[in-house]
């Protein structure tokens, strides 16, 4: 699951997506559990759940190395380089070298 948060107490009040891996039988309970694992990690360390969790079924009963654990999908009309720069390399993320 990817739940997002904002963190009110860094400077610059970062966003924070955060991949989890739930164990259930279907899509919905995952989701649910990601929900509530959500409301406890904002609570546990001072950020705001944004209330937006996006779940992927990986439709695998073992995950191994290069198990696909997440996919999006999305329509843009942005050539590579600008796609890249505005979802995903934006100058703004907190990187560890």
């Amino acid at each position: 699951m990817r739940c997002v948060f904002r963190w009110a107490e860094a400077e610059g009040r970062p966003y924070e997506e955060r991949l989890t891996l739930w164990r259930t039988a279907d899509l919905d309970a995952a989701i649910a559990r990601a929900e509530a694992e959500a409301r406890q990690y904002a609570e546990d360390t001072g950020v705001t759940y944004l209330g937006f969790a996006q779940g992927y079924r990986t439709g695998e009963k073992e995950l191994t190395d290069g198990s696909e654990v997440f996919s999006l999908l999305r329509d843009s009309a942005l050539p590579p380089e600008e796609y890249l720069d505005r979802h995903f390399d934006t100058g703004g993320e907190h990187r560890r070298a």
